[in-house]
């Protein structure tokens, strides 16, 4: 069964790539599996997954041993597929997340790569194959990424195909030639383009590391491009490297104008470090209508307004990354947002709820 890897820095585009892929009914029997960066995950309220689509949320560093294991999460799809616990899926996309090193994912799924521990990972191995690995690329942003995080480069060196994003504010520039210097067997697609259609990524394949950017072949047999700074013995899931995650969460509602105010200066305070903010808030003048948050460096998107909460599960859960970031002074300006003498009451926000 193919397997196609996700990957691109964080805010580059990657849960909106996939929503798009999965919008086609060709797409419908996918199983996925969405790491994510920090103990509070937010990506998979973001996902369209559908009443029948298997779905498996990882927490950590999904490249790395002491954090989340893909094994472990195929084997846990193919177990609930067996039983008849999951419903059926012909395919899975793993979409890692944006600090994720590829290579020791690759070598987990690839033929003569990491080594078969247990029955589990030998049942895997017979019932998965890595179909392909797709990196997603804001060209607004990648220089300034590709100096800082030596992540971003692998991902590039290891992609079959580049996704090329916010190509409708930002110019390509000499990005096209400059990523197929890294990485020359590499296939390159605007997501603005009109002809972009997301299901030619998906044709299945058997991946293979020849021909792609030079010295990938060794990097899968090195270590992560990462140090996280655990010794080799607790890893925090929310540091990688230094680049730490914040969780924020709250069941009060806040004040719009607050919340926007706070984003503000967060997004404009010079030398934090700011990667990334993503997440659902709970908002006072309609609680039921979460607001969707997402900015990326210092970018700041409007605030949008969902219909409700995915999965029904209401409640405040934002995630601030970044490498300088003052986590006491974070939290204790969120805090301010809240206002407790009001207590939030998460049944009663729900649609249909009483």
């Amino acid at each position: 069964m193919p397997v196609t890897l996700l990957t691109g820095f964080l805010g580059a585009g990657k849960t909106t790539l996939l929503n798009r892929i999965l919008e086609s009914p060709d797409f419908h029997d996918t199983a996925l599996i969405i790491n994510e960066f920090g103990l509070v995950p937010v990506d998979h309220d973001l996902v369209r997954q559908g009443r029948e689509r298997p779905v498996v949320t990882t927490t950590g560093c999904i490249c790395c041993t002491a954090g989340s294991d893909l094994r472990s999460s195929l084997g846990d799809l193919l177990s609930g597929r067996r039983d008849g616990s999951l419903p059926p899926f012909s395919r899975v996309i793993v979409e890692t997340t944006g600090l994720a090193d590829p290579a020791p994912i690759l070598n987990s799924l690839i033929p003569g790569g990491m080594r078969a521990l247990s029955l589990r990972d030998h049942a895997v191995a017979r019932a998965f194959r890595l179909s392909s690995v797709i990196a997603v690329v804001d060209v607004e942003g990648i220089g300034a990424v590709l100096d800082a995080h030596p992540e971003s480069l692998r991902q590039i060196a290891f992609a079959d195909h580049a996704v090329l994003t916010r190509t409708d504010v930002a110019p390509a520039g000499d990005w096209p030639d400059r990523l197929r210097a890294i990485n020359p067997a590499l296939r390159l697609h605007d997501a603005a383009a009109a002809d972009f259609d997301p299901a030619c990524l998906m044709t299945p394949g058997s991946y293979s590391a020849f021909g792609k950017g030079e010295g990938a072949e060794a990097w899968l047999t090195a270590g992560p491009a990462h140090d996280h700074g655990t010794g080799g013995h607790f890893h925090d899931l929310n540091r990688h490297g230094d680049v730490r995650a914040i969780p924020l969460t709250r069941d009060e509602p806040v004040d719009l104008g607050a919340l926007r105010r706070f984003l503000a200066e967060l997004t404009a305070a010079p030398g934090n470090g700011l990667l990334r903010i993503k997440g659902l808030v709970a908002v006072r003048d309609d609680p039921a209508s979460p607001a969707l948050v997402h900015a990326v460096q210092h970018r700041l998107y409007p605030v949008a307004r969902l219909e409700g909460w995915p999965g029904g599960q209401a409640g405040t859960r934002l995630v601030v990354i970044g490498t300088h970031l003052d986590a006491a002074a974070i939290r204790r300006d969120f805090d301010a947002l809240s206002d407790r003498r009001q207590p939030f009451r998460l049944a009663a926000w729900l649609r249909g709820g009483s």
